[in-house]
């Protein structure tokens, strides 16, 4: 299930919303969406991708 807009919410973040924004959009938990991003880290690609995501992605509106 898709749903709404991909944007970087300003509540229920942890570093830069990125996590949260991606589950928000596919449906999927947040932890879930973390777990993947840490452990694409120990292999070296998460990082830039999460920084990359963090730069992409906009803001939610206020």
């Amino acid at each position: 299930m898709i749903s709404g807009a991909l944007v970087r919410p300003r509540r229920g973040k942890l570093i830069g919303g990125v996590c949260a924004a991606l589950a928000a959009r596919f449906g999927l938990p947040t932890f879930l969406v973390r777990l993947g991003f840490v452990i694409f880290g120990l292999v070296g690609i998460g990082e830039l991708v999460y920084i990359a995501l963090w730069i992409i992605i906009p803001k939610a509106p206020a």
